[in-house]
């Protein structure tokens, strides 16, 4: 608990002074602490050092662990990783925010289980075939398409930049997704991550999604 404290400090520290330099509140960016591979056990710990917004990366081990955060009642989940058609019930079930819509068929599917749901696009601005997302040429239509259905909340985009640790190269790909959102009157920015959220905040980013600058190295 200790050390989660210390590092939620440093990573605070982090936030304030990136939103300082890009002459913005801090109470416009929203940190997702990513807890995949984490027990339910350092949700708690988290939740109780004053964390309330949480990304989980798998369906299935979401599912295992919701049970164990009951008690969490602020507490608001986000799916950050791919989300397959066939398992939207369930994420439709355990998931308040879904970050990753990147085809129609999969928000149609949302949109029929018949829960008010938060959605972002996910977009892949990369040619990483690792990566998801809808390509920028399929954005229009894609929103158009998640704008009719009657239970989604569209609401912002995502992306997920090829890794380096060098900010300087992934900030071209942050301040793209933001031309791309202005472009389609969307406000929120769910970009950057433990190694780059200074870029990614300083060109615009809404939620920053870290998990190993809070919490350490995952277990496989």
């Amino acid at each position: 608990m200790k050390m989660l404290k210390e590092r939620l400090e440093r990573v605070e520290e982090r936030i304030q002074a990136a939103a300082r330099r890009a002459g913005r509140e801090r109470s416009d960016i929203t940190l997702v602490a990513v807890t995949k591979k984490f027990p339910a056990e350092v949700v708690c710990e988290a939740y109780s050092l004053g964390m309330r917004v949480f990304g989980e990366n798998y369906v299935q081990e979401f599912e295992d662990k919701r049970p164990a955060l009951g008690a969490l009642a602020e507490a608001q989940f986000h799916l950050i990783g791919h989300l397959q058609s066939n398992k939207a019930r369930v994420a439709a079930d355990l998931f308040h925010v879904i970050q990753t819509i990147d085809s129609e068929k999969l928000a149609r599917r949302l949109d029929g289980m018949g829960k008010r749901l938060e959605v972002m696009i996910e977009v892949k601005l990369s040619a990483e075939e690792s990566k998801a997302g809808a390509s920028p040429e399929e954005l229009s239509k894609l929103i158009d398409g998640i704008r009719a259905c009657p239970n989604l909340a569209l609401t912002g985009l995502m992306t997920m930049p090829p890794w380096n640790d060098d900010q300087e190269i992934t900030r071209p790909y942050f301040r793209r997704l933001a031309e791309l959102a202005r472009q389609h009157g969307l406000e929120k920015l769910s970009m950057g991550m433990s190694h780059d959220l200074e870029a990614a905040i300083e060109e615009g980013a809404t939620l920053i999604r870290v998990g190993t600058a809070l919490f350490g190295p995952r277990v496989r």
